[in-house]
């Protein structure tokens, strides 16, 4: 199993990722991942979950390149596909909180993936976060192009988005792109706590927190996010992008490498 559940309590779960080496968000990763929220979202008392990583140098590293054709496919309860979108979606308008406990490193969809959730919270020596799209090519197809703007401004979002590097905690809490940079041996235990703050409130006032707010402050248009996903597999294709992939498959992608380590320099 990818995901592993421990229900500190019936109001708070904890979810640890674990699918080595890299945690690749692959097309198994996604299925997994849809049967997890259906199970969050079918709990009564849930008001808050936090994700974090079984490998300490990466949260999650990207979406896996070789096998796109492999992803489900369909269309979710949100009217986005199934295979991420939705997932995203239905975790910004759930009526518990979600929380990113961040080790190592979430890039591309992986930075996506935790831009979808309430709260991000990050290791200050381990967490590295990346939008890493433009150097192979292409540009953020997984919600970056319409999420992160929301975060860190117009701005930070093009700074992050145009460099492709790799960017430490600190200056992902500087941005907005995460709540705060915590010391790596105090993490757990900030995390851990602060769930168990948000737990001993009424699962009715949380909900109605996110519900008024995402009123108030709209969440991303579906169009917008389908239109950028489509994009985004056709740039896969460009000769370009092919070219810059193909070399860094070549220097050891999706592989447990120093490419992989330290993606930023090799771009």
């Amino acid at each position: 199993m990818i995901f592993t559940t421990n229900k500190v309590s019936d109001a708070y779960w904890k979810v640890v990722i674990n699918n080595p080496p890299i945690n690749l968000f692959d097309a198994e990763f996604s299925r997994q991942l849809a049967v997890l929220m259906g199970e969050l979202e079918a709990s009564e008392d849930l008001k808050v979950v936090v994700f974090e990583t079984a490998n300490p140098d990466f949260f999650v590293a990207h979406i896996e390149l070789l096998h796109a054709a492999d992803f489900p496919k369909g269309v979710g309860k949100t009217g986005l596909p199934v295979a991420w979108p939705d997932i995203a979606k239905r975790l910004e308008q759930a009526p518990f909180v979600s929380i990113a406990s961040i080790r190592g490193r979430a890039r591309a969809i992986g930075s996506e993936f935790v831009q979808a959730f309430d709260l991000r919270f990050a290791s200050k020596e381990k967490a590295v976060l990346s939008q890493p799209e433009i150097g192979i090519g292409s540009f953020p197809g997984g919600g970056g192009l319409e999420r992160l703007h929301l975060l860190t401004g117009k701005a930070r979002a093009l700074e992050i988005i145009l460099s492709g590097d790799d960017y430490d905690a600190e200056t992902a809490a500087l941005y907005g792109w995460v709540n705060r940079a915590i010391p790596d041996d105090e993490l757990d235990s900030f995390v851990d706590n602060f769930a168990k703050r948000i737990a001993s409130f009424d699962r009715q006032a949380i909900g109605s927190v996110k519900a008024i707010m995402n009123q108030r402050a709209p969440l991303p248009q579906n169009e917008h996010i389908l239109d950028t996903q489509q994009r985004f597999f056709t740039a896969l294709g460009w000769k370009e992008s092919q070219e810059r992939v193909k070399a860094l498959f070549g220097k050891g992608l999706q592989q447990y490498s120093d490419v992989e380590l330290n993606l930023g320099r090799y771009l």
